[in-house]
């Protein structure tokens, strides 16, 4: 084997262990997830756009999540179908560190976008009477402004880190997608355990920091919601921020899973690793409208109504 990769493209890998009868079903299936992803988080955006009653700072926030999340299944899930469908399995060198760019990007964008939800949230419950002087349209645009642009230099140092590294072992992803792991594997030198450490480090600052605070504001919200007196009033004002909860444990959670696993030596076989990073990846993206939607009282009086008055106008129409 030559000392360095003269190849100018990578192989997309997907999963080792599954069976080409298969390829069909699994492309079909992971499109599906892509139109769930597309269809909901477009629906999402378009019906807050067109509901002056829903363009309030709590809608925004979700408006921002529904663009990070369509983003990172446009950025992930069309290579990986492709491979399935119609046996296109590379992508190009700097292809590849596109997407890793991409997916850790907006990765680190959803972690602070959720910051700012619970921070909405925080404000609403703990000091109500502050809310509307705290929280704007314009300081939650300001806000969800710099959870965009925050991680941009971290992951760009992140890639331009990882070019640095000679690529001297085997062209191929073990991944459905190009992330930093995958792609560092098949580097070699002394730097490469250096650059690791600190893009772990980098990753950790955007997870873990947001993180500190979510958790620090949702225990409070708790407490806050314990010393009520008032169990309806508790009931409501749980059900103010229960979306953003599942919506934030759905991101945290399954993350939490993996790096516990594999911290205590609970290691998974190559196929399950990659099935658990696909689904806590994409699982919440195609989640995340339904959540809106069913949880959220006033996306979901809103949508009933429209249901209601377009049933009425159905019924008025076939009558005449």
């Amino acid at each position: 084997m030559t000392d360095y990769i003269e190849s100018t493209f990578f192989f997309i890998l997907g999963f080792p262990g599954l069976s080409p009868q298969y390829y069909g079903p699994v492309s079909a299936l992971l499109f599906v997830i892509y139109l769930a992803i597309a269809i909901g988080n477009i629906f999402i955006l378009s019906f807050v756009f067109c509901e002056k009653s829903l363009q309030k700072p709590t809608y925004l926030v979700f408006c921002h999540l529904a663009v990070n999340d369509l983003t990172f299944g446009t950025v992930t899930l069309p290579k990986i179908i492709s491979k399935y469908w119609f046996g296109d399995t590379t992508i190009s060198f700097y292809g590849c560190f596109t997407q890793m760019f991409f997916v850790h990007y907006l990765g680190s964008v959803t972690s602070f976008i959720l910051l700012v939800m619970a921070l909405d949230r925080f404000i609403a419950i703990c000091i109500p009477l502050r809310y509307p002087v705290l929280i704007t349209n314009n300081i939650i645009s300001v806000l969800c402004g710099f959870a965009w642009f925050i991680p941009v230099s971290l992951m760009v140092t992140i890639v331009l880190h990882a070019l640095t590294l000679p690529y001297c072992k085997s062209n191929v992803i073990s991944q459905c997608y190009c992330d930093h792991i995958s792609i560092t594997s098949q580097a070699c030198g002394e730097d490469v355990k250096i650059v690791q450490v600190t893009t772990l480090c980098m990753a950790m600052f955007c997870l873990l920091l947001p993180l500190a605070f979510i958790l620090f504001s949702y225990f409070s919200i708790i407490v806050v919601i314990l010393k009520m007196s008032n169990a309806a009033g508790r009931k409501k004002t749980l059900s103010t921020c229960t979306p953003q909860i599942f919506i934030t444990c759905l991101f945290y959670l399954p993350r939490c899973f993996v790096y516990v696993a594999n911290t205590v030596g609970f290691s998974f076989s190559l196929d399950v690793r990659i099935l658990l990073i696909l689904l806590y990846s994409l699982f919440p993206a195609a989640v995340n409208p339904i959540i809106y939607c069913f949880k959220t009282q006033d996306i979901k009086q809103t949508l009933m109504k429209k249901v209601k008055t377009t049933k009425i106008g159905i019924e008025i129409k076939f009558s005449v």
